[in-house]
């Protein structure tokens, strides 16, 4: 398994756990979305600091090269005017700098490799990346749409109950008002027809009659009281 297959193993693991913690997905794969983009900057940090040292070292070779050609030439002067001591110690100079080259050469290939390797990873990274987005994406709304979806049923899971009572208060309010309507009606009728009056006008009558019984008997015990009064 690859770098890259086993840094995907990985990110989906710590998904699968991140959405266990999250209130809902759709937070999970943000933060995932976010860890695999820090990593993308991290890996093309890398790069940036590989290309850097490779060119580095590239300056130093070609620096030592350039000793190089001038220790050559000094060597090639110093024998020229005879003094071979100097040729040689230029020649010993020249010999302990080419193996440096050498060396760096060496480094600045590996370096060379190391940078193709993980252009390559940031490549693949980036695919993964994208592919990972725009799946995160079409979970998000789907989750978002389910979720809308189950709120709306829980809003509406009472409603069949709640349309009856309210059906049977608004029964009820009807009935009422048809009653109080046809009261309104009777006594309008009964009003029009004078029967209201009349049943007045007979209350009063028989309050007035009443009086006057009662106000007769009252006569007669008072009397009955005398008479008796006057026996003894």
């Amino acid at each position: 398994m690859g770098l890259i297959s086993r840094m995907g193993a990985m990110i989906e693991a710590r998904v699968s756990m991140l959405i266990d913690g999250f209130q809902s997905p759709g937070e999970a794969l943000d933060y995932s979305y976010r860890r695999q983009l820090d990593l993308s900057y991290k890996i093309k940090k890398g790069i940036a600091g590989v290309v850097t040292a490779k060119r580095r070292l590239e300056m130093q070779r070609k620096s030592l090269e350039d000793d190089v050609k001038r220790l050559d030439r000094d060597a090639r002067d110093a024998m020229a005017a005879g003094r071979e001591n100097l040729a040689e110690i230029a020649i010993q100079h020249k010999v302990e700098k080419s193996g440096q080259i050498r060396s760096l050469g060496e480094q600045i290939d590996a370096l060379k490799s190391e940078q193709e390797r993980l252009i390559e990873m940031s490549r693949k990274l980036e695919s993964r990346i994208e592919t990972f987005r725009t799946r995160k994406e079409s979970i998000k709304a789907q989750y978002s749409a389910a979720e809308a979806k189950v709120r709306i049923k829980e809003a509406t899971s009472g409603l069949g109950k709640e349309l009856d009572y309210i059906g049977y208060a608004v029964r009820l309010a009807e009935d009422k008002t048809r009653d109080m309507q046809a009261r309104s009606e009777a006594l309008d009728e009964l009003e029009e027809q004078g029967a209201i009056e009349d049943i007045a006008g007979s209350r009063d009558v028989v309050e007035r009659e009443l009086t006057k019984v009662r106000g007769e008997e009252a006569v007669k015990a008072e009397m009955e009281k005398l008479r008796t009064s006057a026996k003894q």
